[in-house]
């Protein structure tokens, strides 16, 4: 079976309401239960068209929207939906990782003083000529983060 995307239900920014019934069809096409906790956090998620955040801006989002759920619970939700397809992950540095609603193929700049991810305008960056993955193995993505920061005088 294919992974689900969300492409359907965001891409480039377009913010779209989602309906109980479509994040529940969504959770269900990436052989994910449609708990109550699952279905408001992917609602927070998905409903405001692509985006990058981070679980504690999650675990945020989710107490001003009074959804009962541990900070614990929002880490282990983000990971599965990553798991399950819907969501692409974005280490920055060990202690920091970001969850990206947008799972297509794209880049990302990090801008250092805000500790925030956007991505990089399509088609500027190509990387060609990798060397072939050991024996038995494929390349899945290659991820290309840029650190950004302001400009010194």
């Amino acid at each position: 079976m294919q992974k689900p995307t969300t492409e359907s239900v965001s891409r480039t920014g377009a913010r779209r309401a989602l309906s109980r019934a479509k994040v529940a069809k969504l959770l269900r096409d990436a052989d994910l239960r449609p708990t109550r906790q699952r279905i408001a956090l992917a609602e927070l998620l998905f409903s405001k068209g692509d985006r990058h955040l981070a679980a504690e801006t999650l675990y945020e989002e989710a107490t001003k929207a009074d959804v009962g759920v541990s900070l614990a619970t929002v880490y282990n939700t983000l990971h599965q939906f990553t798991d399950a397809g819907l969501l692409r992950a974005i280490a920055i540095d060990t202690s920091k990782t970001y969850f990206d609603t947008n799972t297509g193929d794209h880049h990302h700049f990090f801008i250092e003083a805000d500790n925030e991810v956007i991505d990089m305008p399509d088609g500027y960056i190509r990387v060609d000529n990798l060397p072939e993955p050991p024996p038995g193995m494929e390349v899945s993505r290659v991820d290309v983060v840029v650190r950004v920061r302001k400009k010194q005088a």
